[in-house]
């Protein structure tokens, strides 16, 4: 089925739905067709447009090869024409990147955790600093960001962290920052001046509600203890920590910072939901696109995906092959953080583009 096709089946269906809506039987229906008839109105609205620029596209050229238009209504024309002409594409895309399959995710708030990987303490100190990257992103987009965890290494580092990001869209903003994020600088200790590599892992989870995934009472070992800070040293003279075992996956969530053991437990069965649905996300994913060669990143731990290298002032991204020298902005969470975050937006829409032409 060719594109122009699929757009009048949209438009049919639009107009069904619309039909269906106002007959006073519509009953329980109702909602159903409500929400699909929402979710098409932009996308039919874009259609429109495009039917529109193409049929006065096809109007301009006529004018233009009638040999009895005068010379101002033709110079008038091939203005119009050249706008047309840049128009069209832009219409064309925007209408195929509508047409293509939604991540039910994007709209979904977002957990994030991340932890120091090799490198020690200096491994620690760019753990904390990635972590504050996504803070003051958060706080430019005007979204919420509300620590859930955070062991610190007593020096300025975390050993690990984890927020909930709220706001509108922030998975599809933040889903591709999953993985290896390696810095390259000198550290403070470094009496000789050498540059050290080092790394933290950065996972980004779409937060999952009740209703997405079911965890059945059964298939949880809840462990309560006593909550110690860093060194070992008590911080709390009650068992308020918990930790959360999934026993099918193995998947365990600890969480100690509150001090109610009713408020650990509800932030740990927030991250858990979440990991068990990111996982199943995954798993689904990885059946879709066994085909796929081009995905920007398959949010794998593992998979070195960025390197910050501060002696140079750069910061490139190894899967769009883009490096940017800003890298205090990109640390910031400022311009340059969201300079690379539209460009794999944009090089994973060309690709989806690519397979579904």
């Amino acid at each position: 089925m060719n594109l122009e096709d699929k757009l009048e089946m949209l438009i049919k269906r639009h107009d069904e739905l619309r039909d269906a809506m106002a007959r006073p039987d519509a009953g329980s229906d109702y909602a159903k067709h409500s929400k699909e008839f929402s979710d098409l109105t932009p996308i039919v609205d874009s259609i429109n447009l495009l039917k529109k620029a193409n049929a006065d596209r096809r109007e301009m050229q006529g004018l233009l090869a009638d040999p009895a238009c005068d010379p101002e209504m033709k110079k008038m024309a091939e203005e119009e024409l050249r706008g047309l002409d840049k128009q069209v594409p832009d219409l064309t895309r925007q209408v195929q990147l509508a047409l293509l399959p939604k991540d039910e995710a994007d709209e979904k708030n977002a957990i994030i955790e991340v932890r120091a990987g090799t490198g020690g303490d200096e491994a620690g100190l760019f753990a904390a600093q990635l972590f504050r990257m996504y803070q003051r992103y958060a706080e430019n987009q005007r979204w919420k960001f509300e620590v859930l965890s955070l062991s610190d290494t007593g020096i300025g580092g975390v050993k690990e962290a984890s927020a909930s990001i709220t706001g509108r869209g922030v998975f599809a903003k933040l889903k591709f920052e999953s993985g290896v994020h390696r810095v390259q600088r000198v550290p403070v200790t470094e009496a000789g001046g050498r540059i050290h590599t080092s790394a933290a892992t950065v996972a980004v989870l779409p937060e999952a509600e009740e209703v997405d995934i079911v965890i059945n009472d059964k298939d949880l070992r809840i462990d309560v203890f006593r909550a110690s800070g860093p060194g070992g040293q008590s911080v709390n003279t009650t068992d308020s920590a918990v930790r959360i075992v999934h026993i099918p996956t193995g998947v365990t969530v600890q969480q100690q910072d509150e001090k109610s053991q009713h408020k650990n437990k509800e932030k740990a069965m927030k991250i858990l939901r979440s990991r068990l649905y990111e996982a199943e996300r995954a798993r689904v994913d990885a059946e879709r696109s066994a085909s796929r060669k081009g995905q920007v990143g398959s949010g794998d731990r593992s998979e070195r995906i960025r390197t910050y290298n501060f002696p140079q002032g750069r910061v490139t991204d190894h899967r769009i092959n883009l490096t940017l020298y800003k890298i205090e902005d990109v640390m910031n969470g400022g311009n340059g953080l969201q300079e690379l975050i539209d460009a794999l937006v944009s090089h994973d829409q060309a690709d989806r583009l690519a397979e579904y032409a």
